[in-house]
């Protein structure tokens, strides 16, 4: 975990409010880090319905193979989380580590071991050692609580400098529930479904299937739509259940999920934008929209040639309104695209237009855009009606620094 706290970190953290028959514990199992919880059990008093996204990278670790493996049964005991390794490229060793934590999980809990889902983050290629993890267990079985979100958020931290929480309040019905989230991430981030983490949970009462289907859309215009440098994580995994209690919600067109909806969509682009604030040595937050490209998918394949490019994400650590190389970007995405069309927007400025710079371009006005924490960059293709946005980070020495150190 770096030390320095990223220059966009929140100024205040959300107080999660307690879901009935949650509970967390976080504890310190030595398993990369001393000194700091590494090892997070999240546990429901009754299965909760269950659904997850999970990453697209072909040597995906054990954790997630596992969850896939037992997703479609639609419930979850508990939750088991370490970082400090992601248990990923480690072979049959990878495999016998899931079956032996679900095992503990299970003998602590007293409970299926189908039921228990598992999530590791940090070092790729380095065996999990699992021995310990029924006296690991034990321990946190032990000291679970009902707001322990705060300290689970922190537990499952890598290269993270914060932790990153959210919390919305809805009405149903003329009831009051929650959805309360936790994320982890700050590098490798360009999920595809990061070293990225999540885990969302709310107390209103709804079938699997249904959140499967809204978490699913969701993610495409939330984590889905956030990069920090371009890598995926062999360990990507976003979980979303439901403790709520009663008779569940099973039809995803069901009037009562309208304001569910909006609390969840509202939770993860939350969650999403402090991953990209934490982007590994970021000091800036960068929208890239891109609007007029033939289609959604072409809008959105050029947004992320735009906000993967090292030379687009170096000019705007150095404060450059560099559009050059935004115009770099756009051809090198393999896109329908006409080079004078193009119309190029920094923060309200437009700096290029017509396939050249604008007649009254002000260095000095694009200059202090530049300048801000928080800088949108608008592209219109000029050739359709798609439109898509990405969200990123700019990319400093510290990046280097970072990942120079990170296994060492």
């Amino acid at each position: 975990m770096t030390e320095k706290v990223s220059p966009l970190a929140p100024k205040l953290y959300p107080e999660l409010p307690i879901l009935d028959g949650v509970m967390l514990a976080s504890i310190e199992a030595g398993i990369k880090y001393q000194g700091r919880k590494d090892l997070c059990l999240i546990v429901f008093d009754k299965p909760a319905e269950i659904a997850g996204v999970f990453t697209k990278s072909k040597c995906p670790s054990a954790p997630v193979d596992w969850c896939r493996k037992h997703l479609s049964k639609g419930k979850a005991k508990a939750i088991v989380i370490n970082s400090g390794n992601a248990n990923a490229f480690t072979g049959q060793k990878g495999v016998e580590s899931t079956i032996q934590s679900a095992r503990a999980a299970s003998r602590v809990l007293d409970c299926s071991e189908k039921s228990i889902f598992l999530a590791s983050t940090g070092v790729i290629g380095e065996p999990l050692d699992t021995s310990g993890f029924d006296e690991k267990l034990r321990m946190a079985n032990a000291v679970l609580k009902s707001d322990g979100w705060h300290e689970a958020a922190q537990a499952i931290m890598t290269t993270d400098t914060y932790p990153k929480l959210s919390t919305r309040a809805f009405e149903v019905d003329g009831n009051t529930y929650h959805i309360n989230g936790i994320a982890k991430g700050s590098g490798m981030i360009a999920p595809d479904m990061a070293t990225m983490l999540s885990f969302i949970v709310t107390d209103l009462a709804i079938d699997h299937k249904v959140l499967q289907g809204l978490l699913s859309r969701f993610t495409k215009t939330t984590f889905n739509a956030i990069t920090v440098d371009s890598d995926t994580s062999t360990s990507d995994t976003v979980l979303l259940m439901s403790a709520g209690k009663g008779r569940k919600i099973s039809n995803a067109k069901d009037k009562r999920l309208k304001s569910f909806k909006k609390a969840l969509q509202e939770v993860m682009h939350e969650l999403s934008m402090l991953l990209v604030r934490d982007g590994e040595g970021a000091t800036k937050q960068v929208c890239i929209e891109v609007t007029g490209a033939k289609s959604k998918g072409s809008a959105r394949k050029i947004a992320k040639a735009i906000a993967n490019s090292p030379l687009v994400k170096t000019a705007i650590a150095g404060e450059d309104a560099n559009w050059g190389r935004i115009v770099m970007a756009v051809g090198k995405a393999g896109e329908p695209a006409e080079r004078d069309l193009l119309t190029i927007s920094f923060g309200g400025v437009m700096v290029a237009q017509n396939g050249e710079r604008v007649p009254d371009y002000s260095e000095e006005a694009a200059s202090q855009i530049m300048q801000a924490d928080e800088i949108d960059i608008l592209v219109d293709i000029g050739l359709g009606k798609g439109h898509a946005k990405i969200w990123t980070c700019d990319l400093t020495k510290e990046y280097v620094a970072i990942n120079g150190d990170y296994r060492s």
